[in-house]
């Protein structure tokens, strides 16, 4: 039986490109939304070009599928429309008319030199909930500047708290691995759109909702500017530490490193004890997690050389004696590692679905986890265009001669 999602009902018009917009139309999709992707004819989302991995078909053959356009798209049906073609902003605005919500990504402005902007899509559904994702949000100084996410991540402190302290091999700025800011404001964007759902089921009120990737990355670091706000206090790079109780870094064994974090005083007297020296704790400069960040400097090289036999045992010896201790720790694993690992296959974090052109596809399933109406995996991300007549046909109402005239015209 086929499980009925949460926004089963919802339909979305995503005209986002590469991350952060698409991404949060995906987990609308998840959750049960039918997901109209809107890509320019010929190219496409300019997330299919983003390598360096690429889909390989049946064949083994290259194909234009990125793994970057493939991991914020599945769940979601493509058409392709020319948005500089008067037909084609009315297919926009037509499909808008049928939709609950419209996700876009364009630089500010630019929808609106189309007839496309929120004004003019709520003069057709007032009850539309219209969300921008942009840099620096509709309104500003920067408003108009372009961006990508490592912009955001330097611009908004992130790169300044992260990667080796001054002083230590390879110390400065570091960039996040992932584009981090485009995933997290993708998924501050899906809270707001529910939010202003609920909004418009009980007023009959649509919205215009501003997100920005500079607003969420200083936000994302929670504490960290906190700590400027409430004292003046800038943090430095602290490479591996983490950022509550201390100590919590990584450690070197034989066969790779395992990281530990000792977030209370429990934890840290429990790991003084397999390292032999159950009198630590009682230093009056540890005896309490303030008292060990207050004097990290002295605490982190001492453990150091408390964990150097550490690095003839292997790593799964020590973490079995970590866990036996209720100590939080565990390995740094590569992807292959990760995905090999007994607590991932059980989560089912890797879900394999049909696609049209490799026959099945691999993919990182939703990490929400919902008993009644669980996120599902209907869809494949779709090839350009894919369902172009189909959308125009079912949604629209267009005969097959009205869809080869919008052709014609390269409308679609």
């Amino acid at each position: 039986m086929q499980v009925k999602g949460a926004l089963t009902g919802i339909r979305v018009l995503d005209m986002g490109r590469v991350l952060a917009s698409p991404w949060a139309a995906q987990m609308l999709g998840d959750l049960g939304a039918d997901v109209i992707k809107v890509e320019r004819p010929g190219s496409g989302d300019e997330g299919r070009q983003y390598g360096p991995v690429y889909l390989k078909d049946k064949d083994g053959k290259k194909t234009s599928e990125s793994a970057l356009y493939i991991s914020g798209n599945r769940n979601k049906r493509s058409i392709t429309v020319n948005l500089a073609s008067p037909k084609g902003q009315d297919v926009i605005r037509r499909l808008a008319k049928e939709c609950d919500v419209l996700i876009e990504n364009y630089k500010v402005g630019a929808l609106a030199r189309y007839g496309l902007d929120y004004a003019s899509i709520k003069a057709v559904n007032p009850r539309i909930i219209y969300c921008s994702i942009t840099g620096y949000g509709q309104s500003g100084p920067y408003s108009s500047r372009p961006g990508y996410d490592a912009i955001f991540q330097a611009e908004g402190g992130l790169m300044s708290v992260t990667g080796a302290p001054d002083g230590e091999p390879g110390a400065g700025p570091t960039k996040v691995g992932p584009s981090i800011v485009d995933v997290m404001t993708g998924s501050n964007a899906v809270v707001a759109i529910l939010a202003a759902l609920r909004h418009r089921d009980a007023s009959g009120e649509g919205q215009h909702i501003d997100m920005a990737l500079l607003d969420t990355v200083v936000a994302s670091m929670s504490s960290i500017p906190a700590q400027y706000l409430i004292e003046g206090f800038i943090q430095p790079r602290r490479g591996d530490e983490g950022n509550g109780g201390g100590p919590s870094q990584l450690v070197d064994c034989e066969d790779g490193k395992i990281y530990i974090s000792c977030g209370n005083n429990g934890h840290f007297n429990r790991v003084c004890e397999i390292l032999g020296r159950p009198d630590l704790p009682k230093d009056p400069r540890f005896t309490t997690t303030p008292l060990r960040s207050d004097n990290r400097k002295i605490l982190r090289p001492l453990m150091y050389t408390l964990y150097e036999p550490w690095k003839k045992r292997k790593k799964a010896d020590i973490l079995k004696q970590l866990w036996a201790a209720d100590i939080p720790s565990g390995a740094v694993n590569n992807l292959k590692e990760v995905f090999e690992d007994e607590q991932i296959k059980h989560r089912e974090v890797a879900v394999t679905i049909p696609h049209p052109i490799s026959g099945t596809l691999k993919i990182v399933a939703s990490p929400i986890r919902m008993s009644a109406t669980p996120p599902t995996y209907r869809r494949a991300p779709p090839l350009i265009g894919q369902h172009s007549d189909e959308i125009l046909r079912d949604i629209l109402g267009m005969d097959e001669a009205a869809i080869a005239e919008l052709r014609k015209e390269k409308a679609i």
